[in-house]
């Protein structure tokens, strides 16, 4: 348990580049030990999840800019700034960023910590230093991204359904 408080923003958090968008780790053990993580999403047009469920840890995504369409299960849900929408574990989801402009994007995921779809992310992504300077875009190492979601307990099902 961290005896210290913690503050970060925008500017001075963790950033990583995963699957093509800038992740910003803005909570992880840190808060409540490790009872949640937040991340903050910078997403392109045209960015999307693969369908997946997660055995261990819920998720919540709170729109600030931008619009996603969410598929919970088969039903297909389209959220804007402001829109809110919570995934239960073990429930298969994905989403795209559905919009023409850049979709900026919280995510809560609980609980947190250093397992699951954050410990998977860590190991993928790249850190990034320089948050004006991001890495092109490139396809997904999918063998390593399979088996590190494996190991995370989270199930990848195939590609978003239309």
């Amino acid at each position: 348990m961290l005896s210290e408080s913690v503050s970060v923003n925008l500017d001075t958090a963790p950033a990583y580049w995963f699957l093509n968008a800038l992740h910003i780790l803005l909570a992880q053990n840190q808060s409540g030990d490790g009872a949640y993580s937040l991340i903050h999403l910078t997403a392109p047009p045209g960015f999307e999840t693969p369908y997946h469920l997660h055995q261990t840890e819920d998720e919540a995504f709170y729109v600030l800019e931008g619009e996603l369409t969410v598929i919970r299960d088969g039903e297909k849900f389209v959220a804007g700034p402001g829109g809110y929408v919570f995934l239960q574990r073990g429930v298969p989801h994905g989403f795209r960023n559905s919009g023409d402009k850049t979709s900026r994007v919280l995510i809560h995921v609980i609980p947190g910590g250093k397992v699951g779809f954050v410990g998977m992310m860590l190991e993928m992504a790249v850190p990034i230093r320089d948050r004006h300077k991001l890495p092109e875009a490139t396809p997904p190492d999918l063998k390593k991204l399979n088996a590190l979601c494996e190991q995370n307990e989270i199930s990848i099902l195939g590609p978003l359904p239309i």
